[in-house]
């Protein structure tokens, strides 16, 4: 009599795991997907994806997972529920970043080969636009409303500003060294670009496209040269920025009001990219070098866990699964 309800309650417990929310990493040497359960913090599934994945990011309802497999020169659109390739989107040449209109269809992929920004169409599957900008082109972002894109050039050190209904260049501003990543907060009012060689992040009014602030780093005991922001995501309200600073192993915590450095978190080994759970409570860290990611509790600002996952993890992306 007791095996039905053994059977109903294993089937429960089971149903509870596989609900849990996940962070999905790309690790751009294993050409592979580390899935991690943000319950156990631990790996549950390893995915194959195409040569050198990198960015990652997942539609609007998260029905689907597109992976930018840079030297496979596509953006695949996986299933995330089987972990199968639907097919391929035409990409161009070494994409590494891009980012998902609001409209859920449209994806601006930055092309480093190429020096250019190619707007795919994820429903036709049709390339609808490639706009030239400066010289290894890596970082994307796109404003809440839709109307601008940004994609900034490594080599150039620009941030390029895309007008999203002629797919036309409209301004270009300069930032320091090397520019990595960018993101409009503050209700599309500002737009923050990191600069990895230049060890800084500019502050932009979207508006005029000025430069307002600057933010440094310095780290105790740490050369200057090893102080490299790149990838960087937002609390709740945009009231500070948690900053990944490279090989310098740490993160910054940043006070979005003032610009001001509080504090400095020691991660794994070249730290690069993150992503929140789904209150913004804790923080996942790619740190590429120790293959690794560093759990980060937000409100002590404190690393509580390290999870190992496949060779170089570059880009991270929260997936609720209920």
């Amino acid at each position: 009599m007791k095996l039905p309800f053994l059977t109903t309650l294993t089937a429960a417990l089971l149903s509870t795991t596989a609900l849990a929310d996940e962070i999905w990493v790309t690790n751009e040497k294993d050409d592979t997907i580390s899935v991690i359960d943000i319950e156990t913090m631990e790996v549950v599934r390893t995915i194959e994806t195409g040569e050198r994945p990198r960015g990652i990011t997942f539609s609007k309802d998260f029905s689907v997972v597109y992976i930018c497999a840079s030297d496979s020169d596509a953006v695949q659109v996986m299933d995330p529920n089987t972990g199968e390739i639907l097919h391929d989107l035409p990409s161009g040449e070494d994409p590494e970043q891009f980012v998902l209109h609001p409209d859920n269809r449209h994806l601006y992929i930055a092309n480093e080969d190429d020096a250019i920004t190619t707007v795919v169409d994820t429903e036709t599957r049709t390339v609808v636009a490639q706009i030239d900008v400066g010289i290894e082109p890596e970082g994307m972002a796109v404003s809440p409303d839709g109307k601008i894109a940004i994609t900034t050039s490594e080599t150039t050190n620009m941030a390029h500003w895309i007008d999203t209904e002629t797919q036309t260049l409209f301004a270009n501003t300069l930032v320091d060294s090397r520019p990595r990543h960018a993101e409009f907060v503050k209700d599309g009012t500002e737009l923050w670009v990191s600069a990895e060689i230049g060890g800084t992040i500019s502050i932009f009014d979207v508006a005029t496209q000025t430069e307002k602030a600057k933010i440094d780093f310095d780290i105790d005991n740490i050369h200057p040269d090893r102080v490299q922001p790149v990838g960087f995501e937002f609390t709740t309200g945009d009231t500070h920025a948690f900053v990944a600073l490279g090989p310098s192993n740490h993160v910054a915590v940043v006070n979005a009001e003032t610009y001001e450095v509080e504090e400095y978190i020691l991660v794994g080994r070249r730290v690069w990219h993150m992503d929140f759970n789904r209150d913004r409570s804790q923080l996942f860290t790619t740190n590429g070098v120790s293959g690794d990611v560093t759990v980060i509790d937000v409100a002590s600002r404190k690393a509580i866990k390290s999870i190992k996952v496949g060779r170089f993890p570059w880009g991270a992306a929260f997936r609720p699964t209920e």
